[in-house]
């Protein structure tokens, strides 16, 4: 089970529309196109509208494709579906609980911490270094 969530980039959107991301609107059209598919093609295979497709693909969704609506489309298109879905803006059950522990136990830090994450880029790039270096097992 996936979980959505918000894009930190459109932390404040103009509308009331969920802006999905655009790398994932543009790897779905690139891939349909490579795959010979027209949207309404692909749409029937994946069993949705074909302006729902066409509203992802121009990234102007009023909400983040379902779960199951991303493993059909990875399915057609060949694509991975877990990289598809955090494309897509939505995270792993296991992913969410993590945050959910975290919030949890440092209630009023999180809000703070993930704040200057989304604010500060760098130092997002700097956390994110220093985990994957952690999580690579040592020679």
């Amino acid at each position: 089970m996936l979980t959505s969530v918000v894009n930190p980039r459109y932390d404040q959107p103009v509308s009331r529309e969920v802006v999905v991301d655009q790398t994932f609107s543009k790897r779905l059209r690139e891939a349909r196109r490579n795959k010979g598919f027209s949207q309404r093609d692909l749409a029937g295979l994946v069993e949705v509208d074909y302006t729902y497709l066409s509203k992802l693909e121009n990234n102007r969704a009023d909400y983040p494709p379902k779960n199951d609506v991303i493993r059909a489309l990875a399915h057609h298109l060949e694509l991975d579906a877990e990289e598809l879905s955090y494309l897509a803006g939505r995270i792993t059950a296991e992913d969410a609980k993590v945050v959910q522990d975290l919030a949890k136990t440092h209630q009023k830090q999180m809000p703070v911490l993930l704040r200057t994450i989304r604010d500060n880029p760098e130092l997002a790039q700097r956390i994110l270094q220093e985990a994957h270096q952690e999580e690579q097992p040592e020679d």
